[in-house]
């Protein structure tokens, strides 16, 4: 006899844990190896937004808004930035359903994680690039605190945003390759 119970509880279990290491990998990733990387003095890939950004689309806004902050304020802690990455991150939350209903086709009532699979290349990248934009624009309008070189922020928030999103892209292009060997 099969329990219907416990294949849920096991599949749930599956799905926390599947997130946590993901969570920390993301994590571990952003504070030791691409906090560290400034490419030209401007570009510093954020790949702790692909947690935010890969839930899926049922997930209730104020749980991903919750997640999002306490995945902010972890990289917070380790980046010495008082509660920046924390509010772009609570921001990006915020706002993802509303991205995600952009892209999607308007009869889409379906659950599912964004990806190139269930979106389509096209859509996913404008998707993830407005994402990643978004965050990017409030994290340095933040941590800049001035207008007073709107092309130096405009050039840190570009440069960082495209690294970010072909760094989230390569992480994209793993899981699917992975998934179909």
């Amino acid at each position: 006899i099969i329990n219907p119970t416990r294949s849920f509880f096991t599949q749930m279990l599956q799905t926390y844990l599947n997130r946590f290491l993901w969570w920390t990998t993301l994590v571990l990733l952003q504070v030791f190896f691409f906090n560290h990387i400034h490419l030209l003095g401007y570009a510093t890939p954020f790949i702790y937004l692909y947690i935010v950004v890969k839930m899926s689309s049922d997930t209730n806004r104020n749980a991903l808004m919750l997640w999002a902050f306490l995945l902010g304020l972890l990289v917070d802690a380790f980046a010495d930035t008082p509660g920046m990455n924390a509010a772009a991150a609570v921001f990006l939350a915020f706002i993802r359903p509303t991205l995600l209903r952009l892209f999607l086709p308007r009869d889409s009532n379906d659950t599912f994680t964004p990806s190139i699979h269930s979106m389509g290349l096209s859509s996913y990248v404008k998707y993830l690039s407005l994402s990643v934009l978004f965050h990017h624009a409030l994290l340095f309008t933040i941590a800049f605190f001035s207008l007073a070189s709107p092309l130096e922020l405009l050039l840190r928030i570009v440069s960082s945003a495209l690294l970010s999103v072909v760094c989230m892209l390569a992480i994209e292009g793993l899981q699917q390759r992975k998934s179909n060997p």
